[in-house]
């Protein structure tokens, strides 16, 4: 194992609009931020095509061009990134030890902005149409479907608040769920069940997804009491069944709640003095790029300024 040289003020984990914002003022502060981005950079909008809820982007922009730009600009000050992923930390002890492919690195300060991943079906068919149609974010991609119709898949809150949301846009909604019971919130369900564009569908689960020269098509469902199946059409597919936040690296070191969400403490702070973290690993509730960049901006500020007072 290969011990790095000196200690960093700061090191960031992950990347996304919440890491790469966090580097940019930490580097413009001078620290000479490191930043250990992950294999898929970028986070979650790398797989998102368009972008049109972003301020400053009065066209839109690409998800994926969107971080690259975010990077660039972090760049010019001076954040150092490598597209690596941390295998584990010691926050026992500061410096703390940050593990990346056997190396160790040590910082005064580590950032924490991982993200949480969307729970995809992983039904046939689904990687292909991918931010081409099949998207885990109605708030993010429910304007590109005016006037056509779309499925959500899911029980949760999560999915009955997407169905509504995308009735301002789509045609028809067809909520599909594997069961008749609904984990949703009875106000909620009520909600999307009296909505005249709303159709649920029960015992429903998605085995296939079709797809034509201009993307997504429609959806093979499964009654799975019986397998009897049906075809549907949609252009558009919303999967909301739950996110899980990337925080196994940090095997219990940090407070998280019950799905492993980090808690703050004091501001951006974790319950780990030193420990900041930003973004959708955090966030149960927006989970939007703004926010994240936001929340970043705060982490990085909060870093700065508890690294000030121990050098007091």
């Amino acid at each position: 194992m290969v011990e790095s040289e000196g200690v960093r003020e700061i090191i960031i984990v992950g990347s996304g609009p919440a890491g790469y914002t966090a580097g940019l003022y930490a580097a413009r502060a001078m620290l000479k931020p490191l930043m250990f981005a992950g294999y898929m950079s970028g986070g979650q909008l790398m797989l998102t095509s368009d972008i049109e809820n972003f301020p400053g982007y009065p066209k839109g922009i690409g998800g994926p061009e969107m971080m690259m730009e975010l990077r660039e600009q972090a760049e010019r000050f001076g954040l150092e990134v490598h597209d690596k992923n941390v295998d584990s930390v010691d926050l026992s002890t500061r410096p703390f030890a940050v593990t990346v492919e056997g190396d160790t690195y040590h910082a005064n300060a580590v950032i924490v902005c991982t993200g949480a991943e969307s729970i995809w079906l992983g039904a046939e068919g689904e990687e292909a149409q991918k931010g081409r149609g099949i998207s885990t974010c109605a708030t993010c991609d429910g304007a590109f479907f005016r006037e056509e119709e779309v499925i959500v898949v899911g029980g949760g809150d999560s999915a009955m608040e997407e169905a509504t949301f995308l009735t301002r846009f789509a045609s028809k909604v067809t909520l599909v769920h594997r069961r008749d019971v609904f984990r949703a919130s009875q106000v909620m369900y009520d909600r999307a069940a009296a909505h005249p564009k709303i159709e649920i569908k029960t015992f429903r689960q998605v085995e296939r997804w079709l797809s034509d020269e201009k993307g997504l098509s429609g959806a093979v469902l499964v009654d799975p009491r019986d397998g009897t199946k049906e075809e549907i059409a949609c252009t558009g597919a919303f999967i909301a069944i739950g996110h899980k936040p990337i925080t196994a690296f940090l095997d219990g070191q940090i407070q998280t709640d019950d799905e492993g969400y980090i808690l703050h403490h004091e501001h951006t702070m974790t319950s780990v003095p030193g420990v900041f973290a930003a973004g959708d690993v955090v966030d149960t509730r927006y989970r939007q790029a703004i926010t994240a960049a936001g929340m970043g901006c705060q982490a990085a500020i909060d870093a700065e300024r508890w690294l000030e007072a121990q050098h007091d």
